[in-house]
């Protein structure tokens, strides 16, 4: 390394609504990076290893931006998503009452676009474009 900060293209960023309890801001983040995780490969860095040789888990290569804002804000990033057809993860106030895969994903199908109770969204992409879909929204504090 040459001592230069390195910098990214791309960015991770999680929209999370400004009304939720400190564990469901944890929790929905948690949630959220593991979908990227899963189904965008190139977020993903290589594994680590300790000085006495024991192996570690891959995380994100580059950091993950979390903001906070309204419900009406969050829906609008929403639409941006998908008009701007970016890789993204959803978490919805229904999901806070299931207690399993199946049924988060049940719950979620329930509902149309238009009508999801959305309470985070994460998203990957140009730099520009997540600017664009994070607009009006804040960094969380």
């Amino acid at each position: 390394m040459d001592g230069q900060p390195l910098r990214f293209d791309t960015k991770i960023a999680v929209l999370l609504r400004d009304d939720l309890a400190p564990w469901q801001r944890l929790n929905v983040t948690s949630f959220l990076v593991s979908g990227l995780g899963s189904q965008v490969p190139e977020v993903i860095g290589a594994p680590y290893e300790d000085a006495d040789g024991i192996a570690y888990l891959p995380m994100f290569r580059q950091p993950v931006l979390v903001f906070e804002a309204t419900k009406e804000v969050l829906k609008a990033a929403h639409t941006r998503t998908l008009i701007r057809a970016l890789p993204r993860a959803i978490f919805t106030a229904d999901l806070f009452s299931t207690g399993n895969d199946t049924d988060n994903r049940a719950a979620i199908r329930a509902v149309p676009t238009a009508d999801l109770d959305l309470v985070g969204l994460a998203v990957y992409g140009p730099k520009g474009g997540v600017d664009k879909v994070v607009k009006g929204a804040r960094m969380h504090p």
